[in-house]
């Protein structure tokens, strides 16, 4: 398998062109659309026209109202298109504008009268439509268009343009199956536009011959022998006629048609495919459907509304390069200023990362120096405290590690952790806590004392007084209650004593 390629691939634009052929990259392409509101003949007659200028033109183009000219201006250096044909529709008639792409110049015709590619077809006897004629593109054949006047000569060059050209040494006459034939009436000032493919036939031979040597195939119902078929006399009926002389030609190249051999003579005939046009050259302008009117078939301007019209444009066009100026001016400033904002807001947090970071450091310094100050306060009190109160009861001094070693081996619980914030407790937890210290110190303090053997003993007293196990406290001791209910050896005394009374009941 051949290497996958990526999307960096498919969507470079130097790849895509590299695996086009020149011929068609500098062949003419065309976008053909309409604009406004528009009947649905008008809609159709743009699709027709589609098919002329196929397959050099977008057949599926989908355009919508919001799209305007300058969307298909800037798709159209990418696609190679070099001329665009707009349809509208107002009022007083239909028009047509032929644009060359991206500067102009834009033509201006007026559609007297049109008529749809079904409405030719389905008026033909012999209906011929061949979808392989469609994959090259027509040749166009100009009438009459040798008139005075720039107008004329810039109204052919157009039309010439409009289709690629043709190398007549290198052309192949296969591919020519259609052709557009432009005619243009120097009274009228109308120009007839048809469309048709071309036909070659062989000629010479008659009717039985031809269908043999086209592919058809004969009817023998009528004959006994085949060479009746090929001899009969008077076999051409009344409705059909003989090529003319002119229309009949020897061809250098077979056709891809049957009977069409090279050196061989055949009649060239033309069927229309549609559809009709007849339109009148209305207006020339310089730019792009938006310049200098160069010429104009209804109205005529003196020099001097020509000299106003040119000044007003100029006004114009100077002041749109001073808006587009100032735009850009005004871009640049305040690109200038978010990149002043963004470094301004860098150097303030940069500040506060340090500021913050000095503090929080000061905060460790101080919280761990006043923790040491505190601890070592706390240690040395509560062991003099203990070492006094020994000296008090026992009457000798203590041993010289009895105190400090518990008490610096003992951690402390109370001091936080470095680094972290000090936990909060909820208020039911805090009044817990404290109520438990509360017990706690109201317990009373640790007394040693001696017994009756003289052994010293630590005893503590809820009341702060010594504990006398022989004295009563109310309860007798197989009472105590553990967890909420009564001792099980207590259970059973009473279940007996309940079981024997109703036992003597019973008797």
């Amino acid at each position: 398998m051949g290497k996958r390629k990526g999307k960096c691939v498919k969507r470079n634009t130097a790849t895509k062109e590299a695996l086009e052929p020149d011929h068609l990259v500098k062949a003419p392409h065309s976008f053909v659309i309409h604009r406004g509101k528009c009947s649905k003949h008008l809609m159709e007659l743009t699709k027709d026209f589609r098919k002329i200028m196929e397959p050099f033109t977008a057949s599926q183009l989908k355009e919508r109202k919001k799209n305007t000219i300058k969307d298909f201006l800037s798709v159209s250096g990418y696609l190679h298109v070099s001329h665009m044909m707009t349809f509208t529709e107002t009022e007083l008639g239909s028009y047509m504008r032929l644009a060359r792409l991206p500067r102009g110049p834009t033509l201006t015709f007026r559609l007297h009268n049109y008529s749809l590619a079904r409405d030719v077809v389905s008026s033909l006897r012999k209906q011929y439509v061949m979808s392989r004629a469609f994959k090259s593109a027509p040749l166009i054949v100009l009438n009459s268009f040798s008139g005075e006047g720039n107008h004329m000569k810039l109204m052919a060059t157009m039309f010439q343009n409009m289709f690629p050209t043709i190398n007549i040494t290198t052309v192949k006459l296969k591919n020519i199956r259609r052709c557009v034939l432009m005619n243009y009436n120097p009274t009228t000032k109308l120009i007839d536009m048809r469309h048709y493919v071309i036909r070659a036939i062989p000629v010479g031979l008659n009717k039985g011959t031809k269908k043999m040597v086209q592919g058809k195939i004969p009817n023998l119902n009528r004959c006994k022998d085949m060479s009746e078929f090929f001899d009969k006399a008077a076999l051409m009926s009344e409705s059909e006629f003989e090529d003319d002389a002119n229309a009949q030609v020897m061809l250098p190249q077979s056709l891809a048609s049957r009977g069409a051999a090279a050196d061989s003579k055949s009649a060239i005939r033309l069927v229309e495919l549609g559809p009709r046009i007849t339109m009148q050259l209305i207006k020339v302008e310089d730019g792009l459907m938006d310049g200098e009117v160069l010429y104009h078939e209804l109205i005529e301007k003196t020099e001097e509304e020509k000299a106003l019209i040119k000044k007003k444009r100029e006004e114009k066009r100077r002041l749109k390069e001073k808006r587009k100026a100032q735009q850009d001016e005004n871009v640049k400033r305040k690109q200038h200023e978010k990149e002043e904002l963004k470094q301004k807001a860098l150097e303030g947090i940069k500040k506060k990362k340090e500021l913050t970071e000095n503090q929080r450091l000061m905060e460790l310094a101080a919280a761990e120096g006043a923790a040491g100050a505190e601890g070592e306060e706390g240690e040395g009190g509560e062991a003099e405290d203990d070492a006094d109160y020994y000296r008090e009861e026992v009457g000798a001094e203590p041993e010289q590690d009895l105190f400090s070693q518990n008490q610096s081996r003992k951690r402390k619980t109370d001091e936080p952790a470095r680094g972290f914030k000090k936990m909060r407790l909820d208020k039911k937890l805090k009044k817990k806590y404290h109520k438990n210290d509360d017990n706690q110190k109201s317990h009373g303090k640790r007394r040693f004392e001696k017994n009756e053997d003289g052994k010293g003993n630590f005893k503590r007293n809820r009341d702060g007084k010594r504990f006398n196990k022989n004295e009563d406290s109310g309860k007798p001791r197989h009472g105590k209650v553990f967890g909420g209910k009564i001792n099980k050896f207590n259970k059973g005394k009473g279940r007996e004593k309940k079981t024997k009374g109703k036992g003597k009941n019973r008797k």
